[in-house]
């Protein structure tokens, strides 16, 4: 039985300011775009891997949750606390300077990690942390 990722979610606050960020600037494609309820859902996925979509979701996808659980949720969105994603790349140092260079908020510049990956990081424009890491030879 073989099992494999096929959906990630990544809360965002504002979808149209999101989404010129993973399209434009990151280069994915969008596969979706869905309003329910008041809320909206946008996926995406890398053209490399079409059987992976990464879903930029409202901070809080329930239409039943409360007042005060959509309030910490959005704080914690604001704060950077929430995960985002970790995208392999072939070329770290090329990665970083295209992303820098369409002013992408940069939280770390690419640096050689104890557990064999050189990566950095960026902050996307709901705050959460996206990681580039590229795996070292030997």
């Amino acid at each position: 039985m073989d099992i494999n990722l096929s959906q990630c979610f990544i809360a965002v606050d504002d979808h149209d300011t999101a989404l010129p960020f993973y399209r434009d600037v990151l280069g994915l494609e969008v596969r979706a775009d869905v309003g329910f309820e008041g809320m909206r859902w946008v996926t995406l996925g890398s053209p490399a891997q079409p059987d992976v979509d990464i879903v930029l979701e409202p901070p809080v996808a329930n239409p039943n949750a409360s007042s005060a659980d959509r309030e910490a949720m959005t704080d914690l969105l604001a704060k950077g606390l929430l995960r985002g994603v970790i995208f392999r790349t072939d070329d770290c140092d090329a990665t970083f300077e295209r992303i820098r260079a369409a002013g992408g908020e940069v939280l770390q510049e690419p640096i050689d990690q104890p557990y064999g990956v050189r990566d950095c990081a960026f902050r996307d424009p709901s705050g959460n942390m996206i990681r580039f890491h590229q795996p070292r030879t030997r």
